[in-house]
């Protein structure tokens, strides 16, 4: 009778354990994205189509100033990077997080010091950082913005502007189905190298000629090798720009007071606007952009930079419009967190 009741209790706590479980939320996940300008966490919970945030963070933390005379991160870009990786570590315990990923790009790629910055944040944050190569990072932009690409255009491009490297995704946009990357380049510039190399109050107009051409002349190879032109003229392409440059471009022409992630994801740009925009900017001087709501000063003195790679890649590749992406590499993350 004794072995009898034991079962019939088992079978009980054991109902009750799978009632619990079922009623349990899904886990949590987390992606963290340390870039050269920015620092970014996203916490979410899976759903039947995709995932749900449950809580975001986003500094910018200038990881890279001064690289582009140093291959050293400087100490107090450091120090400030810590601290925000120390909100991203709490957040991450307050959000009872079962699985994470922490990338570091373009400034990480470069720094002699990168391995001694590592061990500084494994030892005080518990966040242990993961150096990934410009592959992985087109490859985790392409899975972030995928669900924005059309199906009326065969072949696409995904253009991602950072703040040390600009990344050129070449695609087959699958026609619906998945899509896949035909090749990638990844320019060693993004808008903190060409701010500190061009200047980041009012530019002139020459000046930002001349760092459009840099980025036409950047491209150009690329474009030949796949004839990207021929099939731009032939309307076979559509454009992803998913970047702080593009966003905030998008948050202007929407005349937002207050950046608003549901207005601005998924829109598109008219590339007049694009270059109407941009050189309004850069005929500013770094105290009246700071003043726009969307741009604010720590932006202010990115932005023309960022504004002349992205015309840059319009001029040489004229497919009319973007499509803005307020998504991109922590959502590739996710995603694949959430698949394995």
């Amino acid at each position: 009778m004794a072995a009898i009741g034991d079962h019939r209790a088992a079978g009980m706590e054991g109902g009750r354990r799978r009632r619990r479980r079922d009623s349990e939320p899904p886990p949590v996940y987390a992606a963290l994205d340390l870039g050269t300008n920015n620092c970014r966490l996203l916490i979410a919970r899976p759903t039947a189509d995709g995932f749900r945030v449950i809580d975001a963070f986003s500094r910018i933390v200038r990881l890279g100033e001064g690289m582009s005379a140093a291959d050293d991160l400087d100490q107090a870009a450091m120090d400030r990077t810590l601290e925000a990786l120390m909100v991203c570590a709490e957040k991450m315990a307050r959000g009872n997080v079962v699985s994470a990923r922490h990338v570091a790009t373009e400034a990480c790629r470069r720094a002699r010091n990168g391995p001694a910055f590592f061990d500084r944040v494994r030892a005080e944050t518990g966040i242990r950082l993961e150096v990934i190569d410009a592959d992985e990072e087109a490859r985790l932009a392409l899975v972030g913005c995928s669900s924005l690409l059309g199906a009326d255009h065969p072949d696409a491009i995904i253009l991602d502007i950072g703040g040390g490297s600009t990344e050129l995704i070449w695609l087959d946009a699958g026609g619906g189905a998945t899509p896949t990357m035909r090749d990638f380049l990844s320019l060693p510039f993004g808008v903190v190298g060409f701010a500190e190399s061009y200047g980041c109050d009012r530019v002139t107009a020459a000046t930002y000629d001349a760092m459009v051409g840099r980025v036409v002349d950047a491209l150009t190879d690329f474009d030949a090798r796949h004839d990207i032109a021929r099939h731009i003229g032939a309307g076979r392409v559509q454009m992803v720009g998913t970047s702080g440059t593009v966003t905030t471009l998008a948050g202007i022409l929407l005349g937002l007071r207050r950046y608003n992630r549901r207005l601005v994801d998924g829109t598109y740009l008219d590339f007049d606007q694009i270059f109407r925009i941009s050189r309004e900017l850069s005929a500013m001087t770094c105290e009246e952009r700071a003043a726009m709501p969307c741009i604010g000063p720590e932006r202010a003195d990115l932005v023309v930079a960022g504004a002349a790679i992205l015309e840059g890649i319009c001029r040489l590749w004229p497919v009319g419009r973007l499509r803005v992406a307020d998504r991109g590499l922590r959502e590739g993350i996710l995603l694949g967190l959430m698949e394995s």
